[in-house]
Parts: C-alpha cells; structure tokens; sequence
C-alpha cells in the first residue's frame, strides 16, 4: 500500500483540478487533491446562508456543521474539532470558512502536514497561489516524505503561477520518495513530466541560484 493510499479515508473527496498550461498545453490533464476528513465551522458565520451561496449541503452534512460549530464555540480550544470542521467545510466548497478552521487547527495542533495540504488547497481555491505554495512548503519541512504536499504544489507552480521548472523540479522529488506516483486519473507523474516538457521545451531542470 502506497502513503497516498494510507492516507485517503472514505469521507476522501477528490477535487480535480484541471491543468492547461499558459496557452492551452496539454488541456484536459486532470489533478486530484486528496483530504482526509469531512467537517468544520468558524467562530465568525456568514450571515447568508451556505445554500444561498450557491452550496448545498445534504441534511447529514448540516447537522454535523452545526453539532461541530457548537463544539467550537463551547470549547474553543477543541483541535479535532475545528479540523473536523474545517474538513466539512472542504467537502461543502465553502473555502473562506475552511481556511479559517484549518488556521485555527494549526494554532491549536501544530505540524501537520495533512493538515498543511489541506489548507493549501483551498488557498489555491480562494485564489491565493502564493500563500498555498507556502502551506505546501511547510508540510514538506514537517513531513519530507509527504507525497500530496509536493503533487499539489506542483499543480500551483505550473498552474496558477506559470513556474513550469520548478513544477516540474517538485514532481522530480516527488518520484525521488515514490517513483510510481500517480495523478488522480491515474497517469504516471513520470508521463505528466515527459508531456508538459515535450510541449514546453522545459527541461524540468533549475539553473543554480547566483551566490
């Protein structure tokens, strides 16, 4: 069994996240992020509710948000909870609120690298690459091995910010821990590379940085 299988539990839900390239190049090539849990709640609600912005939650999922909310706001220094919360809202899409329990998670529950991924990905959703970059940076520093960290931030540094080597150079390390690793599609990462350098002309290698 692979760390990505280990680490994906049922309530796993799969965002695909489309790659195409600047220009175009290689549309259609799809990215999975993996999560583990499913819940979550901020101490400060919106005041429109989550079906009038466009999410629908299912009767299971709205008692659990409101159990989980209750919990915070009793005990808010209850870790699991604010995670389990956070990862409701991951499921639900409503990224400002996941962003903030997954915050308040780390505040609480510090390195954690699945955690760190987590919250990486819905920067990347909020629009903010710069900051999921930075996520990803730190559940590697906290786990060297952590396989989903360095697949995502590989999706953000072609993706959103247009840094083709060193996306590139990130799934290099990536296939340094598992050299079988896979996208959610389940194309070889090892393809994925050979595709975007053939329709790129990028060698996938960094220049040293002058001293």
């Amino acid at each position: 069994m692979t760390t990505t299988e280990k680490m994906v539990k049922k309530e796993t839900l799969l965002i695909a996240i489309a790659i195409s390239l600047l220009l175009g190049f290689l549309t259609g090539t799809i990215f999975t992020t993996y999560k583990l849990g499913s819940s979550k709640t901020t101490a400060s609600q919106p005041n429109t509710p989550p079906e009038q912005q466009g999410i629908t939650l299912n009767n299971e999922q709205s008692k659990a948000i409101a159990g989980l909310e209750t919990e915070v706001g009793k005990n808010p220094g209850n870790g699991d909870a604010w995670n389990k919360l956070g990862n409701l809202y991951f499921d639900t899409n409503q990224v400002k609120k996941a962003i903030e329990a997954y915050t308040r998670t780390l505040n609480l529950v510090p390195a954690n690298a699945d955690i760190l991924t987590d919250l990486g990905v819905m920067y990347r959703l909020d629009k903010q690459p710069d900051k999921a970059i930075e996520s990803f940076d730190k559940a590697i520093q906290t786990n060297p091995r952590h396989e989903l960290s360095r697949l995502n931030k590989g999706v953000v540094l072609l993706y959103d910010l247009g840094r083709i080597p060193e996306a590139l150079q990130t799934w290099q390390e990536l296939l340094g821990i598992n050299p079988n690793a896979m996208t959610a599609n389940g194309k070889l990462v090892r393809d994925l590379m050979a595709d975007v350098t053939k329709e790129t002309g990028t060698s996938g290698k960094l220049e040293p940085k002058a001293k």
